[in-house]
């Protein structure tokens, strides 16, 4: 989630009682509730480093004890089991909002580097926005009050996308594509209006995306052919560029264009963009004719 988001949910955590286990405790939660990010600091570093190192260690659930003492220190809070639990709590909020979104985090960490994701919320969601933007509006009835309110709304909201993204996969389960029934789909929320989705439909050869509307028409998405293996992608994947992406991308899609001697392969992360518009999720490499790599990596 964006760190917005984060920031108002410790906020609301310590209205709700958890900012009485210390001074200053309402800074401490919200600190908290933004901990895992820390790792963003790879982004100064260029795409490379941030796709291999964010949302790494600091985002699983093996690290939230270590990482919990790091708000504690910043607001100079004296050590007890109180604060250390209520900024445990903070830490966790954050691993559960990552969790519900496309990004996906490796909550496993160290045992399994598999990301954990639901893709029922969008990283940025306005509706959430307006429950907790709401609830701070409010305090002036009850500040504990409206926290807990805020908390229990964002609960039912959740629980609301998780049953909308279901009935969206099940609509595109539903139908058969090319004659056949899909391989995977995939459903991923979009900021403002949670019954509509946007579909990635896998089959054999192919791939479409598509828009799904829970109150409207099925209309037909956009096909796109997949690209058959060849050795210029085995040649690709050597490289440390596409190696990080490859572990970093969870619906990877191939796209091949003959160039002046020899051809251009960009890996393309379905989840973030299209064949038709890379952007940031893509790694691109050109290799010559003879299966050199002659450039390989982001932006080219």
């Amino acid at each position: 989630m964006d760190n917005v988001t984060h920031t108002l949910v410790g906020l609301m955590l310590a209205r709700a009682g958890l900012e009485k286990t210390t001074v200053r405790g309402a800074g401490m939660m919200m600190l908290a509730a933004n901990a895992p990010d820390i790792d963003a600091v790879f982004w100064f570093g260029g795409t490379l480093p941030y796709l291999e190192y964010h949302r790494s260690y600091p985002h699983a659930i093996a690290f939230a004890p270590l990482l919990a003492l790091l708000p504690m220190l910043l607001v100079r809070a004296k050590f007890g089991w109180r604060p250390y639990l209520a900024s445990i709590a903070g830490v966790l909020s954050h691993l559960l909002l990552d969790w519900t979104n496309v990004y996906g985090i490796p909550l496993a960490l160290p045992f399994s580097p598999h990301r954990f994701r639901l893709d029922t919320v969008n990283i940025f969601d306005l509706w959430i926005w307006v429950i907790l933007l709401g609830a701070l509006a409010a305090t002036a009835i009850s500040r504990r009050f409206s926290a807990c309110a805020a908390l229990g709304a964002l609960l039912l909201y959740e629980g609301f996308r998780l049953g909308t993204h279901e009935r969206a996969v099940d609509v595109m389960s539903a139908r058969l594509y090319e004659g056949a029934s899909p391989r995977r789909v995939t459903a991923l929320a979009g900021p403002f209006n949670p019954l509509e989705w946007r579909g990635i439909i896998e089959g054999e050869g192919f791939v479409i995306l598509q828009a799904v509307d829970l109150l409207g028409n099925y209309d037909e998405g956009r096909l796109y052919r997949t690209a058959a293996p060849i050795p210029a992608m085995d040649a690709a994947l050597r490289t440390r560029p596409f190696q990080v992406f490859s572990r970093f991308a969870e619906v990877p899609f191939w796209k091949v264009t003959p160039v002046e001697g020899g051809l251009r392969l960009d890996l393309i992360d379905l989840r973030f963009s299209t064949p038709d518009r890379a952007g940031f999720a893509s790694v691109s490499a050109i290799v010559d004719g003879t299966g050199n790599v002659l450039r390989a990596g982001f932006g080219i």
